[in-house]
């Protein structure tokens, strides 16, 4: 598989948002503002990131 990863930071309160962008934000590991997760660079987790890229920081 691939061995990149991208490091995609919370950088925006989920108060207020849509609920499946709440659990879009809890399924890519993202708990509480400034918290970052590693992540592997997928197809899927890519459009997780560009449905909430409201809410996050995305960099490798």
């Amino acid at each position: 598989m691939s061995d990149k990863k991208i490091k995609v930071t919370l950088v925006k309160s989920v108060i207020g948002t849509k609920q499946d962008h709440r659990a879009t934000v809890r399924g890519l590991g993202l708990r509480r503002i400034n918290s970052s997760a590693l992540l592997e660079d997928t197809p899927a987790v890519r459009g997780m990131i560009r449905k909430v890229a409201y809410l996050v920081k995305a960099g490798d």
